[in-house]
């Protein structure tokens, strides 16, 4: 009896947890569809670029790529239409010690930032504390991470174009853990995926590209990359030529 009590415990706890979660996921989706456009770099008086370092090798990373940007940008830094700023406080030790992913102060100064070059952090492993990348991505709604992969002699020249505020990033640690069993969640919204495929679209539009390959998991995982999948046909019809 005292465990089919418990069973029902669990149970109510974690549909309690996934309703939180479900409601705080609709009105993301809805703040997407009210969400102003991507912000106009060329129209900007002055662009502020924020050096996080983070952790590790990072710092040293980030002091070969200030002295590569001085040079590059020497004639923005000069007029002053660019501005390099160092923000500190992304180490591993400082996020430990105040329990977050990002600092709320780190957070702040990021934020006032219009671009922000982030060398690598470190993200425990257990524990309670998140990533700070998942952090960032979410917090400054960057959903599109662009990689791109070119080997010449190869014939090679690809840019990935890879949704990175959904899926199982977006709740990729607020699962529940439940005695035995542990269940985490996947989302994908009609707006993340429309954004996404367009972003990846016009990216082949403006360089000359022909071809454009959505990558998901559709035949085992129906509901969420199906979506993903049936959109992106959607938003390919707007791209005749690709």
């Amino acid at each position: 009896m005292s465990q089919t009590m418990d069973k029902e415990k669990y149970i109510k706890e974690a549909s309690e947890k996934f309703e939180a979660l479900l409601r705080e996921q609709i009105k993301r989706a809805e703040d997407m569809k009210n969400a102003a456009g991507a912000k106009d770099f060329a129209a900007l008086p002055q662009i502020t670029i924020g050096l996080c370092g983070g952790d590790g090798i990072g710092p040293i990373i980030m002091a070969e790529a200030e002295r590569l940007l001085t040079k590059l940008l020497a004639e923005e830094l000069a007029s002053g239409k660019v501005v390099l700023r160092k923000i500190e406080g992304l180490t591993l030790e400082n996020r430990v010690a105040v329990g977050k992913a990002v600092p709320d102060d780190v957070m702040e100064e990021i934020k006032s930032c219009d671009v922000i070059l982030k060398g690598p952090t470190t993200t425990p492993k257990g524990g309670s504390m998140g990533s700070a990348n998942v952090t960032l991505r979410s917090e400054l709604d960057l959903y599109a991470n662009v990689r791109p992969v070119c080997v010449p002699e190869e014939g090679i020249d690809w840019m990935f174009y890879r949704e990175n505020t959904e899926g199982e990033y977006v709740l990729g640690s607020r699962g529940i853990s439940l005695d035995g069993m542990a269940v985490d969640f996947k989302v994908t919204t009609d707006a993340g995926t429309r954004r996404i495929a367009r972003a990846a679209f016009d990216y082949a539009r403006q360089n000359g590209k022909t071809r454009v390959s959505i990558v998901t998991k559709a035949n085992i995982m129906k509901k969420t990359d199906g979506k993903f999948t049936a959109i992106a046909h959607e938003v390919a019809q707007d791209y005749p030529e690709i």
